[in-house]
């Protein structure tokens, strides 16, 4: 996920901040634009202010699918727009669209020269369908025009497609943190660049 246009070598699909890079063929990379169901594109672009409802909606959407979810947590996670304003300071949003429509969302948030994935979420209908991995990817690629060293992202236990997405992706499972999130074992992955 980038701020800008990419370099001609990256194709993609075309989004209002530029390019969303699905492969780097100087790298062996390939891959067609990603294609949600119906084989409609899928455009990732780098999230604005004009955005946060609709994120805050997304949120919404998401975690009320998990209905036994421990109620603290959900409520940390479906953050009001005012709160989702301060969640940008410092973080780098990026949304997934199908037909102009919010279905999944990422941050990244760099420290210490790593990258850090946070509030990786894709809307229920959009599951299977290549979001998470086109936001993943977008994610991974603006890590890389940052100069970081390393990409984490961590996964609550009970998440096993979004781990099966980290591995499929490169990521290393490099720890478990038990009972870390209101009483949720958390998965640690790590992708080195």
């Amino acid at each position: 996920m980038c701020d800008g246009t990419y370099a001609p070598a990256f194709r993609g699909v075309r989004s209002e901040q530029g390019v969303a890079a699905v492969g780097n063929p100087e790298r062996g990379e390939n891959r067609p634009a990603p294609k949600a169901n119906g084989g409609k594109a899928i455009v990732v672009e780098r999230m604005t202010h004009e955005a946060i409802p609709e994120i805050c909606g997304l949120y919404k959407r998401v975690w009320d699918h998990f209905p036994d979810l421990p109620t603290e947590l959900v409520k940390a996670w479906e953050p009001t727009p005012l709160e989702f304003t301060s969640w940008m300071e410092g973080v780098t949003y990026f949304s997934a669209r199908v037909d102009g429509k919010m279905i999944g969302a990422i941050g990244c948030e760099m420290e210490d020269g790593a990258c850090r994935l946070l509030q990786l979420a894709v809307d229920p209908e959009g599951r299977r369908q290549g979001v998470g991995t086109a936001l993943v990817h977008q994610a991974l690629e603006w890590a890389r025009k940052s100069k970081s060293h390393s990409v984490w992202a961590d996964s609550l236990e009970r998440f096993a497609g979004a781990a099966e997405l980290f591995k499929k992706l490169g990521f290393t499972e490099s720890g478990v943190l038990h009972r870390h999130h209101w009483g949720e074992d958390v998965r640690l992955f790590e992708k080195l660049l």
